[in-house]
């Protein structure tokens, strides 16, 4: 589903991402995680062109993320990734089922019934369809990132990318918005997650990439990873977790 092959970035004289090569399956859950500064978010961030590589390549769904193509029709090949933002970045000016049905029938065309009855089905599985008429700032952030994730899903992607979905938020509403990321992964969904969230990673993804300095330096099954893992760094890693 998605592909980076020989993907470089520089930020001036910074190499923020060296020479990664990795894969994400098809209905495959991937958690990236590592230090802070180790370029997790600018990965993920590449996957859809916040960010542009300076070299190699990268494909989504087949799709050339990087070629003249996609530049041609950005909005078209974005609106196929669903995103999911540390700081939710809903519109603080819409209700929560505004939010959700804007995208479906500004990009796509959707009709606004069918809009809004796709919305109130991801409102309910989000557990949220008693606020569709409230607005962000009437919502805790666990509820205003369930929203986020539910205005993402209506654009029907087959894949999501989740930059730090936990991590804006107070220890408590963590669990409501990792329960509906659960859920997603149960359903078969192609998910790319950056996050700090271990118990996360150990419960759900199916495999764990662990980076520093830019570069991928392990991959493993979960298990493997906080079990047994191989590289010095990430060994050093968990050992500091652990110590915390």
């Amino acid at each position: 589903m998605i592909s980076f092959v020989d993907v470089n970035k520089w930020y001036g004289d910074y190499h923020a991402l060296c020479d990664i090569n990795a894969e994400v399956a098809k209905g495959e859950v991937v958690v990236v995680c590592g230090p802070s500064g180790s370029g997790k978010s600018t990965l993920i961030r590449t996957v859809n062109r916040l960010e542009e590589i300076k070299s190699g390549k990268l494909t989504v769904d087949g799709a050339d993320i990087q070629g003249p193509r996609a530049a041609r029709d950005l909005n078209r090949m974005r609106s196929r990734i669903g995103f999911v933002f540390q700081s939710f970045n809903l519109f603080p000016h819409l209700s929560v089922l505004e939010n959700v049905t804007l995208s479906p029938m500004k990009v796509r065309g959707v009709k606004r019934e069918d809009a809004r009855a796709t919305a109130m089905r991801l409102l309910t599985r989000v557990g949220l369809a008693n606020k569709a008429g409230s607005f962000p700032a009437q919502l805790s952030g666990g509820q205003q990132q369930r929203v986020a994730i539910a205005r993402a899903l209506a654009m029907e992607p087959p894949a999501m990318l989740f930059d730090e979905p936990t991590s804006a938020l107070d220890p408590e509403m963590v669990g409501e918005v990792l329960s509906v990321m659960r859920g997603l992964a149960e359903d078969g969904m192609t998910m790319m997650c950056v996050t700090h969230e271990m118990g996360f990673a150990r419960e759900v993804a199916d495999r764990v990439w662990f980076m520093d300095a830019g570069r991928i330096l392990e991959v493993a099954d979960p298990e493997t990873f906080f079990s047994s893992p191989q590289h010095p760094r990430s060994q050093r890693f968990l050992s500091d977790l652990r110590a915390h």
